[in-house]
């Protein structure tokens, strides 16, 4: 199953709106920080939802990209020594890293998603599609156990995102302590 072209018109439901902005205001920003990454080129992108609210992304910031597009300047005006500079573009280059390693393991579990689905559709119809009231006593033992491995399987699965959101958490703020000192 591929992707389906779609015209280019306004999306008349206003949740369908905010849906597709959101999706594509992300892919919009991953491929701007794909430029910069491999290209080392300054880019700045700034967007307003549908409601009005605004969105921004830049390398090495917005505010260093507008000013160098108004003035017209090679090089921004505002003084950086290079050593800073060096420090901030590494600490770009490791944000970068992280945030297209979270990409990946989001595509990964999308896979997985899709994967399931398609695993769960080749069993046939599933043994619960019936009503609940329909159910007999061991049918109903049954959903029970698989409803309580579900939430068993959850609350790993919750766990294991929590850990690794801390630790991303932890490896980006000794760079923001750093940045005080």
């Amino acid at each position: 199953m591929g992707r389906r072209k779609i015209e280019m018109e306004l999306v008349k439901d206003s949740s369908s709106r905010q849906v597709t902005f959101s999706k594509r205001r992300s892919g919009l920003f991953k491929k701007a920080n794909e430029l910069a990454t491999l290209c080392a080129a300054q880019v700045a992108i700034v967007v307003f939802s549908p409601g009005g609210k605004p969105f921004s992304f830049g390398h090495p910031s917005v505010e260093a990209v507008a000013q160098r597009f108004l003035n017209q300047d090679a090089k921004p005006k505002v003084s950086i020594p290079d050593q800073v500079e060096s420090q901030q573009e590494s600490k770009v280059g490791k944000l970068s890293q992280q945030l297209n390693d979270l990409l990946k393991q989001l595509q990964a579990e999308k896979n997985r998603g899709e994967m399931l689905d398609k695993a769960i559709k080749a069993n046939g119809k599933h043994k619960y599609e019936k009503p609940i009231n329909e159910l007999n006593m061991h049918e109903l033992l049954e959903m029970k156990q698989s409803m309580e491995e579900l939430r068993v399987n959850l609350k790993v699965r919750v766990s294991e995102i929590e850990a690794s959101s801390s630790l991303l958490l932890l490896s980006s703020n000794p760079a923001k302590v750093a940045d005080h000192e």
